[in-house]
C-alpha cells in the first residue's frame, strides 16, 4: 500500500516547480491528472527529445495521465469543474489572479469541493507589491541575496546551475505543505489553500547569512567566509589533469589527516596561518598529481575530499548504483529513459520499476482516466 494511493491530484502546472512536486506525489501513489492547454505543455517541445516529446517533460511527468482542456471555453471549464469536484489536491502555477479570472479560484472550487487542497505556486506569492512581476529562478536567488555570497575572482556573482528557487523554493515546499494539508484534512474534514512563494522560500538556504547579518550587522563576505571561499578547508582545487577536487576537511580531525596526506608544511597547518598562503600551497601541491592519483590517496583516509564528477560519472557511481536510485525507467517512443530520482523513499513507491508518461491526445468525457 502506497501512502497516497487513492489520492487524486489535478496538475495545471508547467516547466519545473509544479511538475516536480506532482511527480513526487505520483511516485508516492497519487493519481495525477495533468491538464494541458490545446497544443500541449510547452515543455514537450524542449530539446533534446526522445520521440515526440522532450526528455525533460518525460522525466517530470512519469506515471501521470493527461487531458487537454481549453479553460477559455464553457465546455473546458465545465469539464475541469467535474474533475475538481472529486479531486483531493489541485496544483496551479499561474500568476496571482489568473485562476480567479477563469472562474476557477479557490473560493469557487471549495463551494464545489470543500475537501479540496488548493496549492498555488508563484514567484512572489499571492500578496505583496511584487506578486504580478514576471521572474525566473535567477531573479529570485538574486533578490534574496544569495548571489552576493559567491563571486568569481573578478567580483562577478557565479551563475547557479541548480534551480534553487524553482525546486528548493517551489517544488519541495509544495510537497511538504500538501502532505501537511492532507494530514489536517484527516482531522477537520476540510481542505486548505496553500500559497507557495518561490522567492521567499530561498531564505532557509541562507540561514547562516541571516544569523550573521542580525548579530554582527554585516552579512557574509564573498571569498571571506567558510562557505564562500574564505578558508582553504572548504575550496575547489585543480589537479594535474585539469580535473577538480572538492576539498572540505572543515573539522580539525579531517584537516589533520588532509595535511598529513599532502605533506603540508607544519607552519601552515594552524588556524592562525595566513589563509591566502595556505591556499596557494595546497593548490600548488594538488596540482602535482592527477585526480585519479589523489582519489587513490584520499580514498584510504577520513578527509572529506572527492573528485568533482561529470554527470556521466555520477550516474555510474558505485554509491548511487548500489542505492539503486537510477533503477527505475520511463517508457518513451524510442525506448526508455532512466527515471528522475525523487526524494521519496523506496518503501513508499510502486513495486513496478517501469512507468509510462502521458502522450498528448485529446480525451473526451468528464471522468477521471483509469490509472495503472
Amino acid at each position: 500500500m502506497q501512502p497516497l494511493s487513492g489520492i487524486r491530484v489535478l496538475d495545471l502546472t508547467t516547466l519545473v516547480p509544479g511538475p516536480l512536486a506532482t511527480l513526487a506525489l505520483a511516485e508516492a501513489g497519487a493519481d495525477v491528472l495533468k491538464v494541458e492547454r490545446p497544443g500541449g505543455d510547452e515543455a514537450r517541445q524542449y530539446e533534446p527529445k526522445s520521440g515526440a516529446d522532450s526528455g525533460v517533460f518525460i522525466q517530470l511527468n512519469r506515471g501521470k495521465q493527461s487531458v487537454v482542456l481549453d479553460l477559455k471555453t464553457a465546455d473546458g471549464l465545465a469539464r475541469f469543474k467535474d474533475f475538481a469536484s472529486s479531486a483531493d489536491v489541485l496544483v496551479e502555477q499561474f500568476r496571482p489572479g489568473v485562476m480567479d479570472r477563469l472562474g476557477l479560484g479557490y473560493d469557487t472550487l471549495r463551494q464545489i469541493n470543500p475537501r479540496l487542497i488548493y496549492c498555488a505556486i508563484s514567484g512572489y506569492g499571492q500578496t505583496g507589491p511584487s506578486r504580478n512581476i514576471a521572474a525566473h529562478d535567477l531573479n529570485y536567488v538574486g533578490e534574496t541575496g544569495m548571489l552576493s555570497l559567491v563571486q568569481d575572482t573578478g567580483g562577478v556573482p557565479v551563475l547557479p546551475t541548480a534551480l534553487i528557487a524553482d525546486i528548493g523554493g517551489g517544488s519541495y515546499p509544495a510537497i511538504i505543505n500538501i502532505l501537511l494539508a492532507l494530514l489536517l484534512r484527516e482531522k477537520t474534514g476540510q481542505g486548505s489553500y496553500l500559497d507557495i512563494a518561490m522567492a521567499e522560500n530561498v531564505f532557509p538556504f541562507l540561514y547562516s547569512a541571516l544569523a550573521q547579518q542580525q548579530i554582527t550587522g554585516g552579512g557574509p563576505r564573498p571569498s571571506a567566509e567558510m562557505t564562500t571561499g574564505g578558508t582553504p578547508r572548504y575550496r575547489i582545487y585543480q589537479t594535474a589533469d585539469d580535473r577538480f577536487l572538492t576539498v572540505a576537511p572543515v573539522e580539525d580531525r579531517f584537516w589533520v589527516n588532509f595535511c598529513q596526506a599532502i605533506n603540508l608544511p607544519e607552519k601552515l597547518r594552524p588556524d592562525d596561518a595566513d589563509p591566502a598562503t595556505v591556499f596557494a600551497e595546497v593548490a600548488a601541491t594538488l596540482r602535482q598529481k592527477t585526480a585519479a592519483q589523489w582519489s587513490d590517496v584520499f580514498s584510504k583516509l577520513d578527509v572529506c575530499v572527492s573528485v568533482a564528477a561529470t554527470i556521466e560519472e555520477a550516474m555510474a557511481s558505485d554509491q548511487f548504483m548500489a542505492r539503486g536510485i537510477f533503477g527505475r525507467s520511463t517508457t518513451t517512443d524510442e525506448g526508455r529513459l532512466l527515471a528522475l530520482p525523487v526524494p521519496i523513499v523506496d518503501r513508499f513507491r510502486a513495486a513496478a520499476k517501469e512507468a509510462s508518461y502521458p502522450r498528448l491526445v485529446a480525451q473526451a468525457g468528464r471522468d477521471w482516466p483509469v490509472f495503472p
